[in-house]
């Protein structure tokens, strides 16, 4: 029985149902596997009194330190962070977090599911613990913290002293290369999509629930800059007669829909705020083409879901993106431009490919495929260490 203990900062809660999904699905599948023990330390980042009292950490306090989520045994301790820091401090505080809610515990490998804080935070659990360390990277993890001045240092010894990682996207293990990170580490781990759940579905009944007749574009992402609603927006600006609706919360909201009023496209364009996880499918399936102008990524669930829903997509080349899509039934990559978009959204509704055309772009990507892969990585690491005595 390999004992595993999977370390994020990115997965969901009560408050927050919908928070890093990605990873609970993956460490769900990977807890689901026979040969597994597995516990989830899900840390939690709250700054002092009396910023604490703020609406988004209140929130934390109703959270217990310790439940069964899904299934999985979950703890949750709670680390001061100092804002103005630039994260500078989080490893520190979360290392002492984590170290107090897994005494007297025992497990074979640390499993880092995001690379910052997660990855230095399981460096040095690991070399307390003398424990083989595997740490993922998705994207953000390594264009932001993995660039920024307060954090670059810790992202790239961290993945210089682990003895496994993973990397999101064969573009993601460049992008790791680039800063300082050893690519002979560095194994890719696709993401999974659920094929039961993410199908296609009659398209024109799917609209009609919507209240969405005619063309229909989809957007799936935080309301944050990076995600790109803006050039989407415009995008549709120019095409009579299309719908978009954008699935997302954030800090941009005001400013799109500002965007919204100001192009005059309140009948056609709609935000939908935070859309829970198991409403997407019949979402992203009665779109037409599913637009995500990012300007980084690692290998977005997003694209995969709406392949596997019969959904084409429009992208930039960000992360992973010439990994998916690998041949026009699945979409377009273009450059993130409204007018670009505008002509690829254009394109693939004048002449749409077949649901099953482009459901087949998905059939690669499993979680059975990722937790198969998983666990074999973090078994493998084990080994390693054991025959290095």
């Amino acid at each position: 029985m390999l004992r595993v203990l999977t370390l994020s900062s990115l997965f969901p809660d009560a408050s927050r149902p919908n928070f890093g999904v990605f990873v609970e699905r993956q460490t769900l599948g990977l807890a689901a596997h026979p040969d597994v023990a597995l516990t989830v330390v899900a840390p939690l980042g709250v700054p002092p009194w009396p910023l604490s009292r703020h609406r988004h950490y209140r929130a934390f306090t109703d959270l217990p330190e310790q439940e069964v989520w899904k299934g999985v045994e979950v703890l949750r301790p709670r680390f001061a962070v100092l804002p103005g820091t630039g994260g500078r401090y989080h490893v520190a505080a979360m290392r002492r977090a984590v170290w107090r809610a897994i005494a007297g515990r025992t497990f074979d490998v640390i499993d880092a599911s995001f690379f910052f804080p997660d990855g230095p935070v399981a460096v040095g659990l690991g070399l307390k613990l003398d424990l083989p360390v595997s740490i993922k990277a998705r994207g953000a993890d390594i264009h932001h913290w993995g660039r920024a001045r307060a954090t670059a240092a810790q992202v790239v010894e961290a993945g210089k002293a682990a003895d496994g990682l993973l990397a999101v996207s064969r573009a993601m293990r460049e992008d790791m290369k680039a800063i300082g990170i050893p690519s002979e580490k560095i194994r890719v781990h696709h993401t999974g999509v659920d094929l039961a759940r993410f199908v296609p579905l009659d398209r024109t009944a799917a609209k009609t629930a919507l209240g969405v007749s005619g063309p229909l574009v989809v957007s799936v992402g935080a309301l944050i800059a990076r995600k790109g609603h803006d050039v989407v927006i415009d995008a549709v600006a120019r095409l009579d007669g299309v719908t978009l609706l954008i699935a997302g919360e954030g800090e941009a909201r005001q400013a799109l829909e500002a965007r919204i009023a100001r192009l005059g496209l309140g009948e056609r364009v709609r935000l939908l705020g935070s859309v829970p996880h198991d409403a997407l499918p019949a979402l992203i399936a009665a779109a037409d083409v599913m637009a995500l102008a990012s300007s980084s990524e690692g290998l977005a669930n997003a694209w995969v879901e709406a392949l596997a829903c019969g959904t084409p997509i429009v992208i930039t080349p960000a992360g992973g993106a010439e990994e998916v899509v690998t041949a026009p039934e699945a979409g377009r990559v273009v450059p993130r431009e409204a007018g670009a978009f505008a002509a690829a959204i254009g394109e693939l509704l004048a002449a749409p490919p077949s649901v099953e055309a482009v459901r087949a772009h998905a059939l690669g990507f499993t979680w059975e495929a990722n937790t198969a892969a998983l666990h074999e990585h973090l078994a493998g690491l084990v080994t390693a260490r054991q025959a290095r005595g």
